[in-house]
């Protein structure tokens, strides 16, 4: 099968296209032919080597979580899918096993290629609704859970003021439609005032403009956690500081103890799984065919996105 290949630790522009054995499963798994996938930073991240010490890779290692298609496969014991059902979700490399939760992890051969293998029983692979694309099932997983993890875990308040950190990027776009009814002000590029505005933004501001005063909360979908002082100051005392970004947030990385600040990371589907995202609007900003699949990770890295990029079958 075609797929996209990182045959060692490098940058993305090192990857490439090549033609791969079939993966097969095994023993409560699914076999997927991939429709379409989306791109996330640990696609890049892992074969970059940002991960090493934690998870070592064996090469050749296909990138990619985020995927809809049709189950072409089913290994024994599978009773929740048969051969044809359209299907989608989210999984992670077999090499992050470790920190993949303690429930029912979900894990892939990597989804930028013609097939991949899942585990079945996981709250974060479902069916796919008939009345939700391809593409925006593949873009939505990943963002989707963040998006709706960020919302259970905040419980923001139509008359609070949000300040949204990394606005344009694929969990932002798919954040600002639920901050329903409170005052949002989101960071971007100019280019993005106004698809941010349409998406539920009241004000855009520079990534280096001056953040407002008096925020009652704030999510951090893009920064280092220890680069966040401006937002800590952004903050009223007892506002909230909400993060999906490492290291663990440490008080002392803010240098105030009267405001909270989280990590929000639901790895075990605690907070809701696919079939709660499927009622999602994800933001897709563009699409590759599969043999630009490396032209896609490459742009993801080195170009400003908004939304998310989609790489179809």
């Amino acid at each position: 099968m075609k797929a996209v290949v990182a045959t060692g630790y490098g940058p993305p522009e090192r990857f490439t296209i090549a033609e791969v054995p079939i993966p097969r499963p095994g023993p409560g798994q699914i076999q997927v032919r991939i429709a379409a996938a989306s791109i996330n930073p640990v696609d890049v991240r892992l074969p970059g080597g940002d991960y090493r010490g934690v998870a070592e890779l064996t090469f050749p290692h296909i990138p990619g979580n985020d995927f809809a298609g049709t189950v072409s496969e089913v290994g024994a014991g599978v009773t929740g899918y048969q051969m044809g059902d359209e299907v989608f979700g989210h999984a992670i490399p077999r090499a992050l096993k470790a920190i993949a939760g303690a429930g029912r992890p979900s894990l892939t051969t990597g989804t930028l290629a013609e097939y991949a293998v899942f585990e079945a029983d996981t709250p974060f692979i479902a069916h796919r609704p008939a009345g939700l694309d391809v593409a925006d099932a593949a873009a939505l997983p990943t963002v989707g859970l963040t998006a709706r993890a960020l919302i259970a875990t905040a419980a923001p308040k139509p008359d609070d003021t949000i300040l949204v950190i990394g606005a344009s990027g694929g969990v932002g776009t798919t954040l600002l439609p639920l901050l329903t009814g409170a005052t949002v002000i989101a960071t971007g590029r100019p280019e993005d005032v106004e698809p941010l505005r349409a998406r539920g933004a009241t004000e855009v501001i520079g990534y280096d403009g001056d953040y407002p005063s008096g925020v009652d909360l704030a999510f951090n979908l893009v920064l280092p956690s220890d680069r966040l002082q401006r937002v800590g100051r952004a903050l009223r005392p007892g506002g909230r500081l909400y993060t999906i970004t490492f290291p663990m947030p440490k008080p002392e990385y803010l240098d105030r103890d009267d405001v909270l600040f989280q990590l929000v990371l639901d790895v075990d589907g605690r907070l809701g799984g696919m079939r709660e995202v499927a009622e999602l609007t994800p933001t897709i900003g563009r699409r590759y065919p599969l043999d630009d699949g490396v032209r896609a990770l490459t742009d993801f890295v080195r170009r400003h996105t908004l939304g998310k990029l989609v790489v179809t079958g």
